[in-house]
């Protein structure tokens, strides 16, 4: 019999993630290759690669029934468009019409933070729970939500913007979105750093003082050492973090809350703390239902997220 494989796809700003991906969700072949930053020649890009891969693996085209995409921004779903991504020039711009014009496969398109958090929920940490809040902690602060396990999209695709909820009502930090005191403006790399850098600016026995280019890790590994400065950076972060997400599942009452992201390798360090607060300030129910956990699929979970995706419209497909 001949296999069936799903192409999962997660755009991102340096590199494009791709992989062939079975109907288990079992990664067949993955690999990468560079964004063209420009956005014009990002569907060619990827229908080359396709078939180069394809062709270096001597199988078929018609053994992949379907493509997943992830990209940056919110997106309709029903269309495939993507309203705005500003680091890719694209504004209200058709990437499902492009993606299956230079395949020839049909596809899927959705938000990358949204794909991340459906291979989660298949594969990884969701451990195949349906009500899954998955927030990533990196540059910025993004999120998906799953209820019974579907993507919350809301009216206009700006559903699970997790990153842009409002921790501090006044004299909170600006954020990219216009806003300030957002959670992206505390829990990402970049807000991490920048509470240090005030933190430290006012004491003198801190062993971050001699850090030359500070980042989010340093301040996790010093406070694994029981650095003062930056247990209270730490501590600060995942209060914040832990009312946030102590308030999602007030209103949702998921089963699991993943942590993912680049600072979510801080690992035990910063889920035990988020989950302190979040016990505090959810409801008791949705805080004794809910598991808190940092995210198994690193850098799979878009390809993987974005397979689960094309596999559900083929599906629908065949039974049409």
């Amino acid at each position: 019999m001949e296999e069936t494989w799903f192409a999962g796809i997660d755009l991102g700003g340096t590199t494009i993630k791709l992989a062939f991906i079975n109907m288990y969700g079992e990664i067949q072949h993955k690999w990468e290759v560079p964004t063209d930053k420009s956005g014009n020649t990002i569907t060619v890009t990827i229908a080359k690669a396709l078939d180069q891969k394809l062709e270096e693996l001597n199988k078929p085209k018609r053994i992949v029934k379907w493509i997943g995409m992830g990209a940056p921004g919110p997106v309709e779903m029903a269309t495939g468009m993507v309203y705005e991504t500003t680091n890719l020039g694209w504004k209200n711009y058709p990437l499902k019409d492009h993606l299956e014009a230079e395949t020839g496969i049909p596809a899927v398109i959705e938000n990358d933070a949204n794909i991340a958090a459906l291979g989660e929920m298949w594969k990884g940490a969701g451990d195949g729970a349906k009500d899954v809040i998955l927030v990533t902690l990196g540059t910025g602060v993004g999120g998906g939500i799953i209820v019974n396990g579907e993507i919350v999209h809301g009216k206009n695709g700006a559903g699970g913007e997790i990153g842009h909820i409002c921790s501090i009502p006044e004299g909170g930090a600006p954020c990219n979105c216009g806003k300030s005191g957002c959670i992206e403006t505390i829990a990402s790399a970049t807000g991490i750093v920048r509470i240090a850098k005030e933190k430290l600016a006012a004491v003198s026995d801190s062993s971050l003082l001699q850090v030359r280019d500070l980042t989010a890790r340093d301040v996790f590994e010093a406070a694994k050492q029981q650095d003062k400065t930056a247990l209270e950076v730490v501590d600060y972060v995942a209060k914040h973090l832990g009312l946030v997400l102590g308030n999602l599942a007030s209103a949702m009452n998921p089963t699991k809350i993943v942590l993912g992201g680049g600072v979510s390798k801080a690992g035990e360090i910063l889920r035990s703390k988020v989950e302190e607060t979040f016990k505090i300030t959810a409801f008791p129910r949705s805080a004794e239902a809910a598991d808190i956990s940092i995210a198994a699929l690193g850098n799979d979970a878009g390809v993987i997220g974005g397979a689960w995706i094309a596999k559900n419209e083929w599906l629908k497909y065949q039974n049409c």
